[in-house]
């Protein structure tokens, strides 16, 4: 079949120019957070981008168990990577299933069954750094316990990134302020209590080993003996540890008011009691991955700084104001967008992809998967904070070794991207990730992100080795096919509707769009950089499949069954998440969006489905179905009070859903290439009044 390829148009910054600019201070602050009791799901962090530590309702990490079914309290950093010994020396390829490729055998790393494969998943992992907690003591010498916490008033202030816990304790107040230092993986504390010159309160240091489990918490406390905490001589007032973990050596630095008292407990355990002269006590801890400490900060030079950086990021980049709307929905939705904002700012803004439990917790053992980087980091483009999005970008140029490895084994050009990885770029052996595709064209879209705000020689010359190299494996990846005499993509591939068998399975239609929208953009990039179209790519694009539809409505793979309604409605990213491609008909996807809508099983999704459908909406001209889309009830629409998306058990938060909703909302306010001329063309005329800054139109 020939296809004319489609013209691609760039647009700029869209800045709506109200009569009074948005009062940013006014729209953060009422979503400023406050937690009145124990809550599981709803613990507080601060952060900045690469280190995060989550605290309970006294301020730091002293009550673990009581969020032990929840969203565990952690300390967690980009570094923070560490695996088991390798005694038995497994390797990738003990984990090969040769699969059947059109003819040929391919070998992929699908067994996920056996010793090799259980360690190869599970490593490396990602660890908690330490656990920072108050030491509390009742007048009769008994220790606290959670019921003994009374008259709980915390309060993450988000303008300033400062985490205020008021509570009683035995008849006495306390005031813990909490904050990190925006460059330094640091933790600051201030303690304000009539419990200090009573000499009833304290503070404990403690280290785990690493528990190298998919889930919740990443801390063993049961192992001591597996992993070593060294005092090491350091100045007054401050004490050094050096962490050795098997391999993984950190060190971590405490510094402390004048006059403090240290006290090792247990082998892995430190207890710091201030002066009773003391009051405020102050209490930093810094983590680093080298021996070598700089000059000590105090807790007030931190929370300036700290609240300098989020004045700065919150006064700059997008926003999007919902205040002067009828509709009743506003509020939750900018509470959503304001905390999802948050969120992914304090632990995304790392040099590799998030996990998607960010620096949380240990979803897939921390690992990330790269299908889930666009979720994770579009957005930070979107709203006018590129370097967010390049930070973890250059990580595909690190890794392209590794990414031309895969492909060349089973027999493609270019570089074949792994699915779920780490910062090596290894995959991990799966019956599904090895068999995904959609991950493949990310780094085209990222790049032309990139172009799109920096349109110079540099940006191409930053990025062509990615472009270019990706689009030779799409190119080489689509097999001919003799009977509909076109490229087709698969057998063998799993579509992101990871539901459907992978020796059965072609031309999904997400990744069909996908693949054609990548191809072509990557031959505008030669056509910048003064190269001649690739012919090999053009030929692919010019013969290319068509999309495959039942009863005038888009499936979600050729074959049957054709469309299952259960995980994600992934047809719909074809013209939402995607632009408009010749492969795509409007009217057809408008049909599949209501149908979507009304048929799905929404009990059996994901976060990011939900801003998926709202973005294809938006796009096929149902600005209300793209509202109703953010307000599905589902167990899996939920947003905690933290702002947190939760997902299940082992996955009590999800940042994807909260990048998916910041995507979607920018594109629903600021538009796409090809929009309807109005203001805020994705939401209703009736009942919304967006009011928006700074925002950058969607591809």
């Amino acid at each position: 079949m020939k296809i004319v390829p489609s013209i691609c148009v760039v647009a700029l910054c869209t800045v709506f120019a109200w009569a009074d600019p948005v009062d940013r201070f006014a729209l953060v602050s009422r979503h400023d957070v406050h937690i009145d009791k124990f809550e599981e799901f709803s613990p507080l962090s601060v952060g900045n981008g690469k280190f995060a530590f989550t605290a309970d309702v006294t301020g730091l990490q002293t009550f673990p168990e009581a969020y032990a079914d929840g969203i565990p309290l952690t300390t967690m950093a980009e570094w923070g990577w560490h695996s088991f010994p390798n005694t038995n020396n497994y390797k990738l390829e003990d984990t090969f299933v040769m699969v059947d490729t059109a003819g040929r055998p391919v070998p992929y790393d699908s067994n996920q069954k056996g010793p090799a494969a259980d360690y190869l998943r599970a490593n490396p992992h990602q660890i908690t750094l330490g656990l920072l907690g108050l030491v509390l003591t009742k007048a009769d010498g008994t220790k606290a316990a959670q019921d003994d916490i009374k008259n709980i008033d915390q309060q993450l202030t988000l303008w300033g990134g400062l985490l205020s816990s008021r509570f009683e304790f035995d008849g006495q107040p306390v005031t813990v302020q909490t904050c990190v230092h925006p460059q330094f993986d640091m933790v600051a504390v201030k303690i304000e209590s009539p419990l200090i010159p009573q000499g009833r309160i304290g503070v404990s240091l403690r280290f785990p080993y690493a528990a190298g489990t998919s889930g919740r918490d990443p801390a063993d406390w049961s192992a001591p003996q597996k992993h070593q905490t060294k005092l090491q001589p350091s100045a007054p007032f401050q004490s050094l540890f050096e962490r050795v973990m098997d391999d993984k050596r950190y060190y971590c630095r405490a510094a402390y008011s004048e006059g403090a008292k240290i006290d090792r407990t247990d082998r892995h355990e430190y207890h710091f009691t201030p002066a009773k002269s003391s009051h405020p006590f102050e209490f930093n801890v810094l983590f680093q991955e080298t021996p070598e400490f700089g000059e000590t900060v105090s807790f007030e030079q931190t929370q300036l700084l700290a609240a300098e950086s989020w004045e700065i990021f919150w006064s700059t980049g997008g926003t999007i104001d919902l205040s002067e709307s009828t509709d009743v929905r506003w509020k939750e939705l900018e509470r959503r967008i304001v905390l999802s904002q948050y969120l992914t700012a304090i632990q995304s803004n790392q040099k590799y992809p998030p996990a998607e439990t960010g620096l949380t917790c240990n979803s897939w053992f921390g690992k990330f998967h790269l299908e889930m980087h666009w979720w994770h980091s579009v957005h930070f483009a979107l709203w006018d904070r590129l370097p967010m999005l390049e930070r973890s970008l250059s990580w595909y140029s690190d890794i392209l070794p590794a990414a031309r490895q895969i492909a060349e084994r089973q027999g493609y050009k270019g570089v074949r991207w792994p699915k779920m990885t780490s910062p090596s770029g290894q995959d991990s052996p799966s019956g599904i990730g090895p068999f995904l595709i959609w991950q493949q064209p990310h780094p085209i879209y990222f790049a032309e992100l990139v172009y799109r705000q920096k349109p110079t020689a540099e940006t191409l010359e930053q990025y062509k080795d990615i472009v270019f190299e990706t689009a030779a494996f799409m190119a080489s990846f689509a097999r001919w096919d003799d009977a509909s005499e076109s490229f087709v993509l698969g057998p063998p591939v799993i579509p992101a509707q990871e539901n459907y068998k992978y020796a059965d399975t072609y031309n999904p239609t997400y990744e069909l769009c996908y693949w054609y929208w990548g191809l072509e953009m990557a031959q505008k990039w030669r056509t910048r950089l003064g190269l001649e179209v690739e012919a090999s790519w053009q030929h692919v694009l010019n013969n290319f499949s068509l999309l495959p539809e039942r009863d005038g409505i888009y499936t979600a793979i050729e074959p049957e069954p054709y469309t299952k309604t259960s995980d994600h409605p992934s047809m719909l990213a074809a013209l939402g998440v995607l632009p408009a491609t010749p492969l795509v008909d409007a009217e057809t996807m408008k049909k599949t969006a209501e149908w979507v809508y009304a048929n799905w099983q929404w009990a059996d999704t994901w976060g990011w489905d939900y801003p998926m459908l709202a973005m294809t909406a938006a796009r096929v001209g149902l600005p209300e179905l793209a509202i109703d889309a953010f307000f599905i009830e589902s167990k899996k629409n939920l947003y905690w009070r933290n702002g947190h998306n939760y997902q299940r058990e082992n996955l009590p938060l999800y940042l994807p859903g909260n990048g998916g909703l910041l995507t979607a909302v920018v594109m629903m306010a600021a538009g796409w290439d090809g929009c309807p001329d109005r203001p805020a063309p994705g939401f209703p005329e009736k009942g919304w009044v967006v009011k928006f800054e700074n925002l950058n139109k969607m591809p």
